[in-house]
């Protein structure tokens, strides 16, 4: 029973991925007072629409080795990293969750809330990677998703110390990037980064893991950017993308994490 639930919840993330890349594309056209391709898929290209079996989650990518069907031209990579990372990260949440207590009604309102969460955080990942903006509606839906995980955390069992450990990973994750963005008057990192991160402290509630996930943004970020920007002095490095997997990472992680740490 807990095999079909993980694989459903792999195929969900899949899906899902590839919903919110498209998502994304209409957004950016309708922020850009552009014509949107209307209802239905098309390739971005050639403007041919797109058949359900053009549609298919990270299958169709790899079976049209990442090409348009109509015009050859390549469909791109922030679509198949979509699939793929929202794929491991519903997966993870899946790990993460008791599966034990799947017959509970609250067990499924919390998993429920922490997919909603993950999903307004992918759509944020997704269009800063591909645009370099945070979007300020998906950061307030990202924002009330986290105060309610806050509250719910408090209410089920409320404990001075949980107040100030949020509060301080907020000041590791928020602050430092507010620091940043202010000591560099917006040149090192974005007015959307230091709210992001202060979300993602929100969520997890913990001054470690918030510390953990500063620590894996960074890193992955430069591992991946580095080969890209190092003889481009003025490329710009996304950070929401890493924040949001380093994010997730520490989730599903969060035990062996703390458990690492004493």
């Amino acid at each position: 029973m807990q095999i079909v639930f993980l694989v459903v919840m792999f195929v969900l993330g899949a899906a899902m991925g590839s919903f919110l890349a498209c998502q994304s594309w209409r957004y950016h056209l309708w922020d850009q007072k552009k014509k949107s391709p209307g209802k239905w898929s098309v390739c971005m290209r050639c403007k041919q629409r797109l058949k359900w079996y053009d549609n298919v989650p990270i299958v169709s990518w790899v079976m049209l080795r990442g090409k348009c069907r109509y015009c050859g031209k390549k469909i791109g990579t922030a679509e198949i990293l979509a699939e793929v990372l929202m794929a491991l990260s519903f997966l993870g949440v899946g790990i993460f969750a008791d599966f034990s207590q799947h017959e509970s009604l609250a067990w499924w309102g919390n998993l429920a809330l922490l997919l909603t969460l993950i999903i307004s955080l992918g759509f944020l990942a997704i269009y800063d990677g591909m645009w370099g903006e945070l979007p300020v509606f998906g950061l307030i839906i990202s924002g009330v998703i986290a105060l309610a995980i806050f509250v719910i955390r408090i209410v089920s069992g409320f404990e001075m110390i949980q107040i100030w450990d949020t509060v301080g990973g907020i000041a590791i994750l928020g602050g430092l990037y507010l620091v940043l963005y202010l000591a560099s008057k917006g040149k090192w990192v974005g007015d959307g980064d230091w709210i992001l991160g202060a979300i993602l402290a929100l969520s997890l509630g913990s001054s470690w893991l918030s510390l953990i996930v500063l620590f894996l943004a960074n890193f992955l970020g430069t591992v991946v950017m580095y080969p890209m920007v190092k003889n481009k002095k003025s490329h710009k490095i996304y950070f929401g993308p890493f924040l949001v997997i380093g994010f997730v990472i520490a989730l599903v992680f969060s035990e062996q994490f703390l458990a690492l740490l004493g």
